[in-house]
């Protein structure tokens, strides 16, 4: 007879795989040009594809310095850098010099890349509004919870020997 703690285990091994698959078309979804285009679309705003995560990044992280950023984007930090350059050009982001360290530069976002960033805000909360418009309330608050919760787990360091 099977012990209870191998179906227990198995059951969670997988949950663990359907939260993986999960997390992975979120991604997936998120990660796609087109999506940005759309948004981009819906918010009103004109903004070369390549740049708007960057601003994206540079309005929620920021400031923050071009590797982290680069990390965060996953491209490579000497492309960040020109795209960050172009951003600083078109008036949307300002570079300066760190203030716990200065031989790192921030981005940090100008009142008019606020403004740009504040109408993407609104589109995509309208887009999740349409998405969630079914959902009853408690389970909005209960996904918003957990992801929450699943994301500053995910931050911290693994447990040792994982």
């Amino acid at each position: 007879m099977p012990s209870t703690n191998n179906v227990q285990n198995t059951h969670i091994s997988r949950q663990l795989r359907l939260l993986h698959d999960a997390v992975l078309d979120i991604v997936a979804v998120v990660n796609r040009p087109q999506r940005d285009e759309m948004l981009i679309r819906e918010a009103g705003i004109r903004l070369d594809r390549a740049l708007f995560p960057l601003l994206v990044g540079i309005e929620r992280f920021g400031p923050i310095g071009v590797v982290d950023l680069a990390d965060r984007v996953g491209r490579d930090y000497t492309t960040v850098s020109r795209q960050v350059a172009k951003l600083e050009s078109l008036g949307l982001v300002e570079r300066r010099g760190s203030a716990a360290d200065r031989r790192v530069r921030e981005a940090a976002i100008t009142p008019k890349g606020r403004a740009m960033t504040d109408l993407v805000d609104a589109a995509r909360e309208r887009i999740i509004r349409a998405i969630l418009a079914p959902w009853d309330a408690r389970d909005v608050d209960e996904l918003v919870r957990l992801m929450r919760k699943f994301a500053d787990a995910v931050k911290e360091e693994p447990p040792a020997g994982s």
